[in-house]
């Protein structure tokens, strides 16, 4: 435990005193500082994907596919480069259509950053894609739990709902994608075709 300063007043002053307690100082000091400095990013992030998606439900429909690729790339940063890269190396094997190595790799980032939402949707596209939808159904509910605004996450949910025959649900989803992101081409199709069908009508 390190000494108050009036302990440390009643020391004499010598080197063979003073070194041993100058590097825990400085490495609590350094340490608080990496904390604070962490956090401030954490906050600078979450501003600028706010500022990010409220331009994005404004936008027109030219601007508004690049602000959505500036929000997804904000969204795949996890803080940490290790993580960053298991999230590449899962989504490389996910387009080479190697589905149990892209789960492996997501698996392993979810298990490390399991407060980082897009391992969770990156998951469950590969659990989709491989067909098993109970686990695919839960790792979007996780990632909508981690980030609500998730426009894809949430469409992700729509189309899953669609192909269990609840088509009205699918099209409230639907309209959710479109309140975030009013452009989304896949979203507006969708809920186009439910309401040639009757369904997704507004009332």
């Amino acid at each position: 435990m390190l000494q108050s300063r009036v302990e440390l007043r009643r020391q004499p002053v010598t080197f063979t005193f003073v070194m041993p307690v100058l590097p825990v100082n400085l490495k609590r000091h350094f340490t608080a500082l990496g904390f604070v400095v962490l956090l401030s990013s954490m906050a600078t992030a979450q501003e600028k994907t706010a500022e990010l998606l409220e331009n994005l439900r404004t936008a027109g429909p030219v601007d508004a596919p690049r602000i959505a690729r500036d929000i997804e790339r904000e969204w795949s940063r996890s803080g940490s480069a290790a993580m960053d890269m298991l999230l590449i190396r899962g989504r490389e094997a996910l387009e080479e259509g190697n589905y149990p190595l892209a789960i492996e790799h997501f698996t392993a980032l979810t298990d490390h950053a399991p407060d980082f939402a897009e391992g969770f949707h990156a998951r469950a596209e590969a659990y989709f894609r491989r067909d098993l939808f109970g686990p695919a159904l839960d790792d979007l509910e996780r990632t909508l739990a981690l980030n609500p605004q998730h426009y894809d996450a949430i469409f992700g949910l729509a189309v899953m709902m669609q192909e269990f025959g609840d088509l009205r649900r699918a099209a409230d989803l639907y309209r959710q994608v479109l309140a975030i992101y009013p452009h989304h081409e896949n979203a507006s199709q969708a809920l186009s075709r439910l309401k040639r069908d009757g369904i997704g009508r507004e009332i």
